[in-house]
């Protein structure tokens, strides 16, 4: 029978207690990580599309913006507690957000178009027509 070297058992241990202590999961947060707020972007034929998630979010404190390749989606959320409330657990995120991204192909601003219902924001972002690839007939 072979048994493990109990120093090696306890270094295990230590690492593995560092690793915790330093991944920021006692942290107040969300449960998802990365930017807020999450975006998703995929290609529909030729054009994009952005999807955000903004729960708890106002349309009205929603601001998009395009130009060039990039769009930005910023706003505001707000969270409203009674008066007199002890909060004791805080993991919902309040206040002012910004993220921009970059698209690999120029956005026609002018025909943007954003819907917001029941906190999923979507952006569709058509090609601009300018940086469409062209066909040259070879002669």
């Amino acid at each position: 029978m072979v048994y493990s070297d109990p120093v090696d058992t306890v270094l295990n241990l230590q690492r593995a207690l560092d690793t915790y202590r330093t991944s920021g999961w006692l942290e107040s947060g969300t449960s998802g990580t990365g930017a807020y707020p999450p975006i998703n972007v995929f290609r529909r034929g030729e054009d994009f599309v952005a999807i955000a998630e903004l729960p708890g979010v106002q349309k009205k404190d929603i601001e998009v913006q395009v130009r060039g390749n990039a769009i930005r989606i910023a706003g505001r959320k707000a969270l409203n507690y009674a008066e007199k409330a002890s909060i004791h657990r805080r993991e919902r995120l309040a206040g002012a957000f910004d993220r921009a991204i970059s698209i690999p192909v120029e956005i026609d601003a002018d025909r943007v178009k954003a819907e917001c219902r029941g906190g999923v924001l979507v952006v569709y972002l058509p090609r601009a027509e300018r940086d469409r690839p062209r066909s040259i007939p070879v002669s």
